[in-house]
């Protein structure tokens, strides 16, 4: 049971080579525009023909080249998502939901239409038309409309794209509760890693159509295997090392050693850690105590990033070596501090990954 793909395919200037195989869970694929993300749902729900390989979803084949399958995309039972919503204009919401559900007799239609309407508290607006209800209301009907027919695998392209921070926050949380109470596979695209974060249980970060890095989403953020990773999942600083020891790498660039808790296999790579991972030593003494200089900071309304030196004061606010995101408390604090101040960066956070 559970998910397997394992596809190509070949486009003018772009090659989709995607490998991802896990059981029951919700999983984010995360990467820049022009990843293949999009791409990797389409070629699910069957709106676009790999070239060769297979498209298992619980134990029911979608795609096999080699056995010459290929489902139309109304036998996948696939429920898709899309970023604009695609609700058809000249139906009501309430026809809108029922639309896939042709197998079923009228009356069973409309009452199943009507129970999804009760579940996304959008019983009121049952005779309304797309054009007339908010972009956070079409996102719930369109949600709707995909788990009517009650689909092996739920497909989100960027649901959240369209919506600013407030509303998305709120309805974040509550496809969340939906998405635990759905028994199959989702796969939720986004070039968003808080997105990722929240929702997800594993994390899949593609890389010019390639799946670069996979796994639980607390290990891909923690201990990132690629550089990409690093990048795309939001890590501020990352910089230049080379392998000291097991556990210590020189970063040229910041003019420091740093220790690790992981072990370094590689001569050369990239070591980083997270803004937010950082903090206010307690004395200069031990390992991975550094003196820095705030170069500049930039505020918002709960937090304050600081652009750091290490080793001199910043002769301007570009010259700097790594950003420290901390809460507006902790800034005040650090008002009355002279500089420089020392930050410790703990081992278990300070990641090295091989280029």
């Amino acid at each position: 049971m559970g998910l397997h793909v394992d596809i190509k395919k070949k486009l003018p200037g772009f090659r989709l080579q995607a490998h991802l195989s896990c059981e029951q869970g919700i999983i984010g694929i995360l990467g820049a525009s022009g990843a293949g993300k999009s791409m990797l749902l389409n070629c699910i729900a069957g709106l676009v023909n790999p070239d060769e390989g297979r498209i298992i979803i619980n134990g029911k084949t979608f795609f096999d080249s080699a056995q010459k399958i290929n489902l139309a995309p109304k036998d996948r039972n696939a429920g898709f998502l899309f970023q604009n919503y695609a609700l058809f204009p000249h139906l009501t919401i309430a026809e809108n939901i029922a639309f896939g559900l042709d197998k079923l007799s009228k009356a069973d239609k409309q009452k199943k239409a009507a129970a999804l309407m009760e579940r996304f508290n959008l019983v009121n607006m049952a005779k309304r038309y797309p054009s007339q209800i908010s972009g956070g209301q079409q996102q719930r009907v369109a949600l709707a409309r995909a788990l009517a027919a009650e689909p092996e695998i739920l497909l989100l392209d960027e649901p959240f794209s369209a919506l600013d921070n407030h509303l998305k926050n709120h309805l974040m949380k509550d496809m969340l509760a939906t998405l635990k109470e759905f028994k199959g596979n989702t796969l939720f695209v986004t070039h968003n890693m808080e997105e990722a974060y929240r929702l997800c249980d594993r994390i899949a970060v593609f890389k010019s159509g390639s799946v670069e890095t996979f796994g639980l989403k607390e290990e891909i953020f923690l201990k990132p295997a690629s550089f990409e990773t690093a990048k795309i999942t939001g890590c501020k600083n990352i910089a230049d090392a080379i392998r000291e020891s097991n556990h210590a790498a020189e970063l040229p660039d910041w003019g420091i050693t740093v220790t690790t808790g992981m072990r370094i296999e590689s001569n050369h790579g990239f070591a980083g850690i997270r803004a937010n991972h950082i903090m206010l030593a307690d004395d200069n003494t031990g390992e991975n105590c550094f003196p820095v200089w705030i170069a500049d900071e930039s505020q918002s309304p709960f937090r304050t990033t600081l652009y750091l030196k290490i080793g001199s004061a910043a002769n301007h606010p570009d010259e700097y070596h790594i950003l420290w995101e901390i809460s507006r408390d902790q800034r005040e604090t650090i008002k009355s501090m002279a500089q420089p101040f020392y930050i410790y960066l703990d081992p278990k956070h300070v990641f090295f990954v091989p280029d």
